[in-house]
């Protein structure tokens, strides 16, 4: 079952449940995703989901801190959990180790020894690890190694 299928499935089952929160942040996935297939004119596969959840959780972490800030801990709260009805359907986080060896396995494979070499490295690590984590901090760790070698 594909993650739209899962998605549109759990936000009814929610609806049953009348779970307001997993309700509330299921139908802006699913509004997203379809908002997203009629600006592209197709359906979206899992991948595309993926990105599109991994941009909702971004966007949620964001307000979540701005909320913190502005001293409204219940709009944070909401946020948070939100963040956490989303990260059920992200496929499991890269670990460090993982993540080295994928790093390692880009640099060896395109052959790359300089800084100018990162945007070959780093099209080989994305399909991999989008998704599963940050793709800021694997471009900085990918920079370092480069940098240095």
């Amino acid at each position: 079952m594909s993650i739209s299928a899962r998605l549109t499935e759990d936000m009814t089952a929610a609806l049953r449940a009348g779970d307001k929160v997993v309700l509330g942040a299921l139908r802006m996935a699913v509004a997203a995703i379809k908002k997203q297939e009629i600006d592209s004119q197709g359906s979206l596969d899992d991948t595309a989901v993926i990105a599109l959840l991994g941009k909702l959780i971004k966007q949620g972490r964001d307000a979540e801190q701005q909320f913190k800030t502005g001293g409204r801990d219940e709009l944070a709260a909401k946020e948070a959990a939100e963040i956490a009805v989303y990260e059920q359907y992200m496929p499991q986080a890269l670990g460090a180790e993982e993540l080295e060896a994928l790093i390692k396995h880009a640099i060896d494979s395109t052959g790359a020894s300089s800084i100018k070499d990162m945007g070959q490295v780093m099209a080989i690590i994305k399909p991999e690890a989008a998704g599963r984590t940050d793709m800021a901090a694997v471009s900085k760790r990918v920079r370092e190694i480069l940098s240095a070698g």
